[in-house]
């Protein structure tokens, strides 16, 4: 079956364009022309991945994704005109996984599209469950636990957590995750967004990490102490 798309964006000729192009890809298309439709369409359409712009009537994208947020955590790729780094920030802030600044490239799309739908649907390593300290990560059902609480991530949130876990102590730098994370061609600063958004969904205080530690100057690694028990 077909993975479906939903794009939303207030522009008639992008809508159309964006469809006709990925579903000659082979992708299921859908459309909304602002936040509040696409909040509708989503319910029943199930995307497995949201192409959105964010300067739209009624509801834009920044309103968009914490109301979506709640609902789901498939990819979401954010469509900007905007060339800021701020706004490219707040979009990720609210838990975006990418952004492409508009005009883009079709194929640069569409190869940011697959890679999201690629790490949103990867196949479980061998050893499907990670546990350090009082986190258990499930890489089949791809679930994460702190101690009795469920915690949702979004696709990229779980492959960075995913990836720290597997190697604690070993340090990462942003480029190497953002590698993992398939945003390459993104700006180092969108990795520690990214951190940032982490720390607050699995750290009792995020401003005093003890599972995500930054190492000045080079990116990220794990506490290889925190499996330990707090005193």
């Amino acid at each position: 079956m077909s993975q479906t798309i939903l794009v939303v964006d207030d522009k008639a000729n992008l809508r159309l364009m964006l469809k006709d192009y990925l579903s000659a890809q082979g992708y299921r298309v859908v459309t909304a022309e602002n936040g509040q439709d696409a909040l509708f369409v989503s319910r029943y359409e199930k995307p497995d991945l949201v192409l959105l712009d964010v300067m739209m009537p009624k509801m834009d994208g920044w309103t968009f994704m914490p109301a979506f947020r709640r609902e789901s955590n498939v990819p979401v790729i954010i469509l900007t005109a905007k060339v800021e780094e701020t706004d490219k920030v707040l979009g990720l802030e609210l838990g975006a996984d990418d952004y492409v600044t508009k005009p883009f490239s079709m194929r640069e799309l569409l190869a940011r599209v697959r890679a999201q739908l690629r790490r949103a649907a990867s196949a479980p390593a061998a050893s499907a469950q990670v546990r350090v300290g009082e986190i258990l990560l499930d890489k089949e059902t791809r679930q994460v636990r702190v101690g009795e609480r469920a915690v949702v991530l979004t696709p990229t949130e779980f492959e960075l957590l995913a990836t720290l876990m597997t190697a604690p102590g070993r340090v990462y730098t942003r480029a190497e995750l953002l590698d993992v994370i398939g945003a390459a061609a993104m700006a180092e600063r969108t990795m520690d967004v990214h951190v940032r958004n982490l720390r607050a969904k699995i750290e009792t205080d995020p401003a005093a990490p003890r599972y995500i530690e930054t190492v000045f100057s080079v990116g990220y690694r794990l506490n290889p102490l925190a499996a330990e028990p707090e005193e």
